[in-house]
């Protein structure tokens, strides 16, 4: 950099400080400080200053530890100079909302420099996707199958690439996209600096860093085995047939104000959400067979308080990234422990206190029990006062006992996501 006010990139300083310590030009600096960052997190300092060296990096960490950031500073850091009009970054996730998610991140961060962004996902139309491949942004935040969908039309142009990022390659794995990936890395100029990002290491994923990342700097952040600090745990024994009752009934205290609630399965999540709205709950979902545009105003809605309760499924609530959860409600108990800990820190984010509520069958005690284990204590049990649950199993779904049933939308979800939802 030949900028006065940027800071020069020596050899990386020792973990600890604030975002004034790391080799990042003062643009960056301005827009770190106008999203409140203040402190960087592990995997952001051991990533950062190597990064913008140009070094190969392999980050092990989870996700909600600040990974974005991670990758986006340093891509920013090394494309200030660069010319506009090509495409230098390239940035390959798993999921739509994970693009939306960085895209958004990117923008805020770049927000005093010259450098754009777009991000590049199915689900909508191409044409103003092809505008930004065209030359319309210099970081490209795109998934596997709508880049090589794009790629196949022949105006992709990846001949002045310099970062490459894979986001969260385990993931990727998991859903089927690495033999996309290995066909988009192919056709990519081999002399760039490539990020690869994991929350774990499969071989698959060990393999693809040895063929495609060169002499990579390891970084690793321990997982977490404790769940998130301010978080209260309160398990809730209930029999399965009064499960959507007490959850009614748990949402009529008006703190529950912002409610993100986990399913198991697709159709478990679509059958939550219209109970609740057939109990005049205002409730949306999201989950894998829902649209783009569906999974979007479901995210906005939530953001904004539209939708006080937001139902989903794992996989999906990886894009999720909304800072004041009330309450994270296991509908239900996970049978990984991993992921009670992943669900629960969508809570009590930024130095704020949350509670995670978990309802019980008796068999999903064995589930409870192993993650009482991992997360080393044990979680409380409670019953709330004036439920019914000696309330007896009637067939049909039926209005809850507790409150009077309610119209919902004619059109949601919509038929043709009911008829996915049921497959």
């Amino acid at each position: 950099m030949t900028d006065s006010t940027s800071s020069p990139k020596t050899a990386p300083k020792k973990e600890g400080g604030t975002f004034e310590d790391l080799p990042l030009h003062s643009k960056l600096r301005q827009g770190i400080q106008e999203i409140g960052y203040r402190i960087p997190t592990p995997i952001q300092q051991g990533t950062i200053p190597h990064a913008v060296l140009g070094r190969d990096i392999i980050g092990t960490s989870q996700t909600g530890t600040g990974k974005t950031a991670a990758f986006l500073l340093p891509i920013l850091e090394r494309l200030l100079e660069e010319p506009r009009g090509q495409i230098h970054a390239l940035v390959l996730t798993p999921t739509r909302e994970l693009a939306l998610q960085a895209e958004g991140f990117l923008r805020k961060l770049a927000g005093h420099t010259h450098l754009r962004g777009a991000a590049v996902y199915g689900g909508v139309g191409m044409v103003d996707q092809e505008r930004a491949l065209r030359g319309g942004a210099e970081v490209i935040i795109a998934t596997p199958g709508r880049l090589l969908d794009h790629m196949s039309r022949g105006y992709v142009n990846f001949h002045g690439l310099r970062i490459l990022v894979l986001d969260e390659a385990d993931r990727m794995l998991d859903m089927g996209f690495l033999p996309d990936v290995r066909r988009i890395l192919q056709r990519l100029p081999r002399d760039r600096q490539t990020l690869l990002f994991s929350a774990t290491m499969p071989p698959e994923v060990v393999s693809l860093s040895r063929e495609f990342l060169r002499d990579p700097k390891m970084v690793q952040v321990e997982e977490r085995t404790v769940a998130a600090v301010g978080v209260t745990h309160l398990a809730l024994p209930v029999p399965s047939h009064l499960k959507t009752d007490l959850l009614t009934e748990l949402l009529r205290d008006e703190m529950m104000s912002s409610v993100l609630v986990f399913a198991r399965t697709k159709h478990r999540a679509d059958h939550l959400a219209r109970q609740l709205l057939h109990r005049g709950v205002n409730a949306s979902v999201i989950h894998g067979n829902r649209s783009q545009s569906q999974r979007v105003r479901a995210l906005e809605g939530f953001r904004t308080g539209e939708f006080r309760v937001l139902v989903a499924t794992d996989i999906a609530a990886r894009g999720v990234d909304v800072k004041d959860v009330s309450h994270v409600v296991n509908f239900d108990v996970p049978h990984e422990p991993e992921t009670y800990i992943h669900r629960v820190g969508r809570t009590a984010r930024a130095q704020q206190r949350g509670d995670a509520y978990t309802l019980v069958m008796p068999e999903e005690e064995s589930d409870l029990a192993r993650i009482e284990k991992l997360i080393g204590m044990k979680i409380d049990r409670a019953r709330i006062p004036g439920f019914r649950y000696d309330a007896p199993r009637v067939s049909g779904p039926g209005p809850s006992p507790h409150r009077p049933r309610q119209r919902y939308p004619r059109d949601y979800p919509p038929r043709r996501a009911r008829r996915q939802g049921r497959r």
